[in-house]
């Protein structure tokens, strides 16, 4: 089916929620993807950091495929074998206690938190249910993850949102603990790198005032790992890069490796927030995407991320200084480069060359996935450095 059938379709019949571009994806290979009229395109964009291994990656189809022909669902009544060994894996490499399964990102966030007010509920009574977010921070498209986002333009148009979330300055300590004394509060979430908002990166001096403030006040610390998770930034969580472990952990995305799944880790002071009755998901840990999100999980050894750190360290040595660039934000294959150029016109000409971006706010984002090869990557790069200094 050609581009314009599938456009009219679409235009006809599918919600008219997203911007797209004009192209459509019939098949991929890596970081290899070819649309309808057989062109070939280098993905720097991985579905939004989602298609960990690229597209179609024989392995990981393997396991997906082996656990299709088996058992394709069962209520979370039931036990089965690759939810139990997902989230065995996923405690062993972060070091957290317990996990729920959910089915995208926004749903972990809210998993995240009902567990930290039910927590705060049972250890502190009621009325201690505010959580502080982060002023230019992105927690997902519900109605109460919208309200935890800490960004003015989504707080429009559906209102009642959902109470209870105050927001403060990233990286501005005094007022995180100006708001914690003026809100009975449950528990500060955090992203460690703003994605949506831009590339920020938290500093280590900043997380380690967090830390200390969540200590003072008895309170829980989330970190929203949908993005940054499941080896993107160099380490299996980004939190890692910090020395500490939170008390509640997200992620999604990259997670399943293309197919929908969240989860919500807890740690120790948090693992018994959650008890029959209180959460549930009919989908949350199904076979298929928790047989695809073990193959992921399994594959993310100390050596896959030092590879991820190496081609982290191309792209930066590469771009930093370069025509048209005036910096780089980031870690591992989670990059924003701040151009010269607007960044949609970047985006457009190296599409044009067979390259894809996206964009986070007024920054070139670049998520590939994480096992790129390095003669894709270079080829990749050197288009992206002559659009760049158009």
């Amino acid at each position: 089916m050609s581009i314009n059938n599938i456009k009219e379709i679409d235009k006809a019949y599918v919600a008219n929620t997203y911007a797209r571009f004009p192209v459509a994806w019939v098949k991929g290979e890596g970081a290899e993807i070819t649309d309808d009229g057989g062109k070939k395109y280098i993905d720097l964009t991985s579905g939004i950091a989602v298609n960990t291994f690229g597209v179609a990656d024989a392995e990981w189809v393997k396991a997906v495929t082996d656990q299709l022909s088996k058992l394709q669902h069962s209520s979370n009544l039931y036990y089965t074998e690759p939810c139990a060994l997902l989230a065995k894996a996923l405690c062993e490499k972060s070091g957290m206690k317990k996990v729920f399964f959910a089915n995208s990102g926004a749903e972990a966030n809210e998993g995240a938190i009902k567990a930290a007010r039910r927590r705060s509920f049972v250890k502190k009574g009621a009325g201690h249910h505010t959580i502080i977010t982060l002023k230019n921070s992105f927690h997902g498209r519900t109605i109460t993850t919208l309200a935890a986002t800490g960004q003015d333009v989504f707080h429009k148009e559906f209102d009642p949102f959902t109470e209870g979330f105050v927001y403060a300055e990233a990286g501005n300590a005094d007022e995180l603990r100006s708001l914690t004394e003026q809100y009975n509060c449950a528990a500060i979430m955090i992203e460690l790198i703003q994605g949506e908002g831009g590339i920020n990166v938290l500093t280590q001096e900043y997380v380690d005032e967090v830390r200390k403030i969540a200590e003072e006040k008895d309170l829980l610390i989330i970190v929203d790992e949908v993005q940054t998770g499941n080896g993107r930034t160099g380490k299996y969580f980004a939190y890692m890069h910090y020395g500490f472990t939170p008390d509640i952990v997200t992620t999604a995305k990259g997670l399943g490796g293309g197919l929908p799944i969240g989860a919500v880790l807890l740690g120790e002071k948090a693992e018994d927030a959650l008890v029959p009755g209180t959460h549930a998901s009919t989908f949350g840990g199904n076979p298929i995407c928790a047989a695809g999100a073990l193959n992921v999980v399994n594959r993310l050894d100390e050596k896959f991320l030092k590879g991820v750190e190496e081609r982290s360290k191309f792209i930066i040595d590469e771009l930093s200084g370069a025509k048209g660039v005036n910096g780089i934000s980031g870690m591992g294959l989670m990059l924003g480069i701040d151009c010269q150029r607007p960044v949609k016109e970047v985006i457009a000409d190296a599409m044009d060359k067979g390259v894809l971006c996206i964009t986070a706010k007024t920054k070139l984002r670049l998520l590939p996935p994480l096992n790129i090869s390095f003669d894709e990557l270079k080829t990749a790069v050197a288009v992206l450095k002559e659009v760049l200094a158009k």
